[in-house]
């Protein structure tokens, strides 16, 4: 008995050392965290743009253009800004902190309701506005799609398209970094599906979620992307390396095999 108890103590201090390890540990990200947000440019909020912009005289101290975009957007200017912010309003993809079903399988909804509020110059004032918006873009979905769960880009354009009848929007394929650079220098801002686990974010219940989706609001100068990331409360401004986002890229695809997805952003604005 003596010895089975003494097993006993030894696993339970082994446990209590562990979790005082990991919170620790998460403190530490949540300080690195905090300071990283601290020098982050200040978010602007949406502009958007003439549909018929001024022409602009070239002089030898006029900032060149580059050429106009065969969709007939604005065009950005080439020397755009060395980093940049998008005020996009935050929603986790479980308001009310359940992360059961549906709210598991929110995260499109959620990026699309942040993205609709900033083109629109709308808030998300709290979780009950929140919940009650995204349970409603599911009743669409599953009218639509017969579903909700894991929706492409095709399928979220479609969201922007018949539900909340906005057609300002561009689903890009194999976006390269300054592609999406240049969409947010534009004040335009980018929802990126993604292979979730690839993400590798130390906020989400791990090893995270197969398939996932995010805002891409913002970059910085040291080569980072600023998003709105609604898998976790911690997401809003959060900071990925450019080439985790690059590299963890995918769209949906029907035999869940995430990695083949393809390479995709929908612009917005």
């Amino acid at each position: 008995m003596r010895a089975r108890s003494k097993s006993i103590l030894i696993g339970s201090i082994a446990v209590i050392v562990i979790a005082i390890g990991a919170f620790a540990w998460m403190k530490r990200v949540d300080i690195q965290r905090s300071i990283e947000q601290s020098t982050l440019p200040t978010a602007i909020p949406y502009q958007p743009s003439s549909p018929s912009p001024t022409p602009v005289k070239q002089t030898h101290t006029s900032t060149p253009l580059t050429p106009p975009p065969a969709d007939g957007s604005t065009p950005v200017p080439a020397n755009i800004p060395p980093q940049a912010n998008l005020a996009v309003p935050f929603t986790v993809q479980a308001p009310n902190a359940n992360w059961g079903e549906p709210y598991q399988n929110f995260c499109e909804e959620a990026s699309v309701l942040m993205a609709i509020s900033y083109v629109k110059n709308m808030t998300i004032p709290n979780p009950a506005f929140a919940d009650q918006a995204l349970l409603a873009i599911k009743a669409f979905e599953d009218k639509r799609f017969n579903d909700y769960k894991d929706t492409t880009i095709a399928q979220t354009a479609i969201i922007f398209k018949e539900y909340y009848k906005y057609n300002n929007i561009q689903i890009l394929q194999n976006p390269s970094i300054q592609d999406i650079k240049n969409a947010i220098a534009a004040k335009k801002l980018v929802i990126a599906p993604a292979a979730g686990q690839d993400l590798k974010n130390p906020y989400f219940q791990q090893p995270g979620p197969i398939y996932h989706m995010l805002i891409i609001k913002g970059y910085t100068a040291d080569n980072k992307f600023i998003t709105n990331d609604p898998g976790t409360r911690h997401g809003a401004d959060f900071l990925y390396s450019q080439e985790t986002i690059m590299n963890a890229m995918h769209d949906w695809r029907a035999d869940g095999n995430i990695e083949l997805g393809g390479k995709v952003v929908l612009i917005v604005g």
